[in-house]
Order: C-alpha cells, then structure tokens, then sequence
C-alpha cells in the first residue's frame, strides 16, 4: 500500500495521543500525519478546515477522501492493527460507531479533558 494521509487536530490531546499511537506503529512509512493547524495543511486547499476538524479526513494514494471511522479503521489496518477497529466497520455495527463517533468528535474537549486532564493544548507535539 502507498502513502495515506491523515488530517487530526494537533490541538486535541487525545487525537495526538492516537497519531503518535499510529506513528509508532507506521514501521513502513505508509502515513502521512498532517496537523490541520500547521503550515503543511495549506498544502491541501481542497480539504475544508472547518470540516476537517468536525471530523476525521484522510486521503488514500488515489486520492479518495475518507471520512471518521473509516480514516482509522483504514490507517490501523496499514500498520497491521485493523482488527482493533474492524467491529466499527461490521455492517450492523457501523450506523452505531458512526453516531458514536460523531459524539466524540463534537465533544472531544471535554472527553480530553475528562481522560487526560487537558481539554485542549496550544500545539500538542507527537512524541
């Protein structure tokens, strides 16, 4: 598989702790992690800021926009761990993980804040 980039909030604790989870784990080099609030997502003007940090964007190497669920199921699974996401993706579960992924993508804040003490970083760095 080739190149697939991920757009995340570098602002958000807990979606920084996921990228530096993925990026652990990227022993190939196959993702590209693009912070929305950097200077190398201008690079990208055909992703929407506003809707990029509403929800999870990625795009494969073809240029397919992924969206939520599917962006991490999709990126878990090139580094060899899509069984950890694989359920959200099960035609009877997906509608559920969607809505529930929704939640916490309007409210991950308050969950960072709740889980790990911060709400929000001025720049949360990947380790």
């Amino acid at each position: 598989m080739g190149q697939f980039t991920i757009f995340y909030d570098g602002t958000c604790p807990l979606c920084v702790k996921e990228m530096t989870a993925l990026r652990k784990q990227d022993e190939d080099r196959q993702l590209l992690l693009v912070d929305i609030h950097e200077q190398q997502f201008l690079d990208y003007p055909y992703i929407d800021g506003k809707e990029a940090s509403a929800m999870l964007h990625a795009l494969d190497e073809d240029g397919k926009l992924l969206l939520g669920l599917d962006v991490t199921h999709q990126a878990w699974s090139r580094v060899g761990k899509g069984w950890l996401y694989a359920p959200t993706r099960w035609r009877l579960i997906k509608p559920l993980a969607d809505r529930f992924y929704l939640f916490f993508a309007r409210n991950r804040y308050s969950i960072s804040r709740l889980l790990t003490g911060s709400s929000k970083c001025k720049q949360c760095k990947l380790e």
